[in-house]
């Protein structure tokens, strides 16, 4: 075997965003800009601020028109007239940079949507650096900011990832990979023909641990699957370095095996530096003003003798995640993270990190509430927020996103497995209510109830959120939808805005909500699904202002999804369409601050159907009260608003006056079924 081209090793240091990263950092030392802004502290309230609404795009899910790219399309004049009339204050575009591999001098396309970077540079399909600053240029003309993305847990198997195989300076360091010597090789596994690496078995996992060269087996093993992922570790086939030695490495992916894990504490500090360099590559040169910080929970992982390797919760993300905050807030920027993991964890990952998280603390827990009619799983997760010191306003309250459903419900199973709780009139440990409620969840999610969702490995299913409200209608069928069932399906679906958005924080919707997509057939993706990644039937191409009706599917090849409610620029003309109704009750939100406000209580309720958060609003305004009913029948109740004054109750969304809140503090609630209110008591104010 011959020693690798130089001119080869030259070129990919020219794609490494290691190298890159390192040419960027020397443009800001000794800049006095990195100290105007405080950094210390997450600062949610002024990220929300920003932007209260966001439009989260998917960029392989977008039609273009014909020639036209991604960018070019998100960065339409008209595509922005029409968020920005219903409410839309920024827009997530989803991962833009370049994806998937190298292999031989060749790129190789992404395994998890973009989310196995190799690249600073626009992914081609997606379009150019330009097109992306023109965007931000746009949404900037709108009131409007672009939040992007980094991923400071892992890569694809780019330049980086090769130089590292081919032991060149310190590359190795960036990532958990170990060499292991040649008298060992008889513990990995054979490479099959045609693949550079190969997952591991769990017993040469617990092999290679007794000998002292890896941490182990991880607690969870994201994306299991037998035969294709079973642990989380992959050897390499025989790589020869730049210094001529024949090495097979070991390495870490807590995802596909096509994502190696990055090493948050190797003494080169290669990884801080690339994932930093990212991050105001795209704060400074592309123009965004925020970031989602991805997978960011996993950025330790640490041996324990007799168990498994200590990774989720483990200090060094806390770490990690301080400084990649720090330096974008020092940056002008904001973040956010997408972290499921435990409420404890969330809440110490928040901690001088993260200004931002995403809600999966409530998330499965308001699609409990709208499956079963019942809102007391609901009203213990918000419950649990508040008794772990989480300000509500701190979190990213959603609709349908990228990623499955998750019925992961991390926190009963790690932490607090053994923790009681009182559920439906038992007591439960942890993790059997976790089994109660994910059993719950698949059953009227999947299989004979809804078989156009797909479970998901085993973390979730994947669906839309028009799917889920189908599934707790009955609806089997979906080609068989009724004009009196589609107008009941958006209501529910508004009852579910309602849910997201009248609370403090910020509200996030897709492009598959605003159409009102379906699933697509699982055959219609068979190639996408057919190593178990069921996701691709929820993210169906979709055309926001109907820029290319003829077209079936996507720039990046996705078929178009059905919609039920149609293009935007279309449902904006239509007074009864869910855009407009949207946009009534999003600006209603922003005319009283509800995103700034403070929550206050969630009172107990008589009818279980119901749910009731009571919040108190920005400068003075009074109290809020958002009352949904999330069962199909009437409820009436009269709650009991503790420590308020008496004061006008005003409708909010309809501008009518219920008459004064007595000195009793008692409330009256009358809602029809899956309706939604929210209520003012002007100048009542808690007086404690």
């Amino acid at each position: 075997m011959d020693k690798p081209d130089p001119q080869y090793i030259d070129w990919l240091l020219e794609q490494s965003m290691l190298n890159n990263a390192r040419k960027l950092a020397s443009r800001y030392a000794g800049q006095g800009r990195f100290w105007r802004n405080p950094y210390a502290e997450a600062r949610p309230r002024a990220a929300s601020a920003l932007a209260s609404v966001w439009f989260t795009a998917y960029p392989a899910a977008i039609v273009t028109r014909e020639g036209e790219s991604v960018l070019a399309t998100l960065g339409d004049p008209e595509l922005w007239r029409s968020l920005a009339a219903i409410g839309v204050q920024g827009v997530h575009t989803g991962p833009m940079k370049e994806a998937g591999g190298i292999r031989d001098g060749v790129k190789t396309p992404t395994v998890d949507g973009n989310f196995d970077r190799i690249s600073f540079e626009i992914d081609p399909q997606f379009g150019t650096l330009d097109e992306f600053v023109a965007m931000s240029r746009v949404a900037a003309a709108y009131n409007s900011i672009v939040i992007d993305d980094i991923i400071p847990a892992h890569t694809g198997k780019g330049a980086d990832f090769r130089l590292a195989e081919m032991f060149y300076g310190d590359y190795p360091g960036l990532y958990h990979m170990v060499e292991i010597p040649q008298e060992d090789w008889n513990l990995l596994p054979d490479i099959p023909e045609g693949r550079r690496a190969a997952n591991m078995s769990p017993s040469s996992v617990d092999a290679l641990k007794s000998k002292g060269y890896i941490v182990g087996q991880l607690r969870r093993v994201i994306f299991f699957e037998p035969g294709v992922k079973e642990t989380d570790w992959s050897a390499t086939d025989v790589i020869l370095g730049v210094d001529g030695v024949a090495r097979r490495w070991v390495y870490l992916h807590y995802f596909k095996e096509g994502q190696p894990s990055l090493n948050w504490l190797d003494p080169t500090f290669a990884a801080p530096q690339m994932i930093v360099g990212d991050a105001l590559h795209s704060l400074d040169i592309l123009g965004a003003r925020g970031l989602r910080l991805d997978a960011n929970g996993f950025l330790g992982v640490e041996v324990q003798q007799n168990e498994t390797a200590w990774s989720e919760g483990h200090p060094l993300s806390l770490v990690g995640n301080q400084l990649i905050a720090g330096m974008v807030r020092k940056a002008g920027g904001f973040s956010f993270q997408e972290l499921n993991l435990t409420v404890d964890d969330i809440a110490e990952m928040s901690k001088g990190g993260a200004d931002l998280s995403y809600d999966f603390i409530t998330r499965p827990a308001y699609h409990h509430a709208v499956l079963t009619g019942s809102t007391e799983f609901l009203r213990l997760m918000l419950r649990t927020v508040h008794e772990f010191g989480i300000d509500p306003a701190s979190l990213i309250h959603a609709l349908q996103n990228h990623d499955e459903l998750t019925l992961e419900l991390v926190h009963f199973w790690t932490k607090h497995a053994n923790d009681t709780y009182v559920f439906e009139g038992q007591t439960w440990p942890g993790s059997l209510l976790r089994e109660h409620l994910r059993d719950t969840l698949y059953l009227k999610l999947t299989g004979e109830a809804a078989p156009y969702n797909l479970r998901f490995v085993a973390n979730g299913v994947a669906c839309t959120t028009i799917s889920v409200i189908t599934a707790a209608l009955g609806i089997r069928d979906l080609d068989a939808i009724t004009p009196e069932q589609k107008e009941l399906i958006k209501r529910i679906h508004l009852l579910l805005v309602m849910y997201n958005a009248y609370q403090p924080g910020v509200f996030a919707l897709s492009g598959w909500d605003l159409v009102g997509a379906l699933p697509l057939p699982v055959e219609s993706v068979s190639e996408l699904t057919s190593e178990g990644d069921t996701r691709w039937i929820e993210r169906g191409a979709y055309d926001l202002i109907d820029v290319n009706p003829g077209a079936e599917h996507s720039s990046a090849g996705l078929p178009r999804a059905r919609m039920l409610y149609g293009p935007l620029n279309q449902q904006l003309d239509d007074p009864k369409s869910f855009a407009n109704e949207l946009k009534h009750l999003l600006a209603v939100r922003q005319a009283h601050g509800l995103f700034a406000a403070k929550q206050i209580a969630i009172p107990d309720v008589q009818n279980n159907s119901l749910l009731v958060m009571v919040h108190e609003l920005p400068d003075q305004r009074g109290l809020q009260v958002t009352a949904l009913n999330f069962g199909p029948d009437r409820v009436e109740e009269t709650i009991t608003l503790e420590h308020a004054q008496t004061g006008p109750v005003i409708d909010m969304l309809h501008g009518t006056i219920f008459g004064d809140l007595p000195e009793s503090g008692e409330l009256f609630i009358g809602l029809d079924g899956y309706e939604g209110q929210s209520l003012r008591i002007v100048g009542a104010v808690p007086s404690i």
